[in-house]
């Protein structure tokens, strides 16, 4: 990991990081405004406003390129105050490091994370619609399985020490009462086997949305204590499923489970892989 001065690391813009419900990754401003040690608003707001006009100019294409949100937030004298911010793209957040200014070492940083992030997904989203049922489950469980690290990297920091506890508040909630051993039952999976692993694209992307929802509400309400934190999990979990209800969609519970599992397909694939290699040591 890229470390400059023993001060920074490139962990410091995926804390920041969020995951809508398609799986599209965006950050706050007024979060990338303390990372990148702005300390005026309107000074960043300028940096911004920059990156959105070199946006429009470059991709005629795209027009949204920040959504505008309201934030409550409390003052000194324990007041309540509105005050205006945006959720930002990849792309945009690559435009402002760009913009922003160089003799920052953060921004440096920021730079080549960007750069390189805004390369990784471009390969992404144009390959993504061609790839196999299997290759988009093992990209959504890549996504869940980081989501699911930094979640409880946030719940630990909310006080929760009982972490099978709280994740299975959310699967109560996602789920309609069942936990990770109901569903693991109700799969009918072997003696320690990953209900993760076990799941089609679209019940990764459900959870994917559960854990992302609920590191921006622990993050975003300052949640402390973990009976606190385990009844955020199961509240997004039940809005989640909610929204799903809303649009018509399938219940969690109802998807298909996947004739194999994730880790079955990587050893087929590494078994695969082995016999490759012996050929080709055969011919040599």
């Amino acid at each position: 990991m890229k470390t400059l001065s023993n001060k920074y690391t490139d962990n410091i813009f995926e804390n920041i990081k969020y995951i809508d419900e398609f799986g599209n990754e965006y950050w706050f401003a007024r979060e990338l405004q303390k990372v990148l040690e702005y300390k005026d608003w309107r000074n960043f707001q300028k940096v911004i406003n920059k990156a959105v006009l070199s946006a429009k100019n470059s991709i005629s294409n795209r027009e949204d390129w920040v959504v505008e949100v309201n934030k409550p937030i409390k003052t000194g004298k324990g007041k309540k105050e509105i005050i205006k911010d945006y959720k930002l793209p990849r792309y945009i957040c690559y435009l402002i490091v760009q913009n922003a200014d160089p003799s920052k070492e953060v921004v440096a940083l920021g730079q080549t994370y960007f750069a390189i992030q805004t390369r990784k997904q471009e390969i992404t989203e144009q390959e993504y619609e061609s790839l196999s049922d299997d290759e988009k489950r093992f990209y959504q469980r890549k996504l869940t399985k980081q989501g699911n690290y930094t979640l409880q990297k946030v719940a630990s920091y909310a006080g929760v020490k009982n972490m099978a506890e709280f994740h299975n508040a959310g699967y109560r909630g996602l789920y309609n009462g069942e936990t990770a051993d109901d569903i693991f039952k109700r799969k009918k999976l072997r003696y320690r086997e990953d209900i993760l692993d076990n799941m089609n694209e679209d019940e990764l992307v459900a959870n994917l949305f559960r854990i992302n929802q609920t590191k921006q509400r622990l993050i975003r309400d300052n949640v402390q204590g973990e009976n606190n934190a385990k009844a955020v999990h199961y509240e997004v979990g039940k809005k989640v499923r909610k929204a799903i209800q809303d649009i018509g969609g399938m219940m969690p519970e109802e998807m298909p489970t996947p004739k194999k599992s994730l880790k079955e397909l990587e050893k087929e694939k590494k078994k695969l892989e082995n016999k490759e290699q012996e050929k080709l040591e055969e011919v040599k």
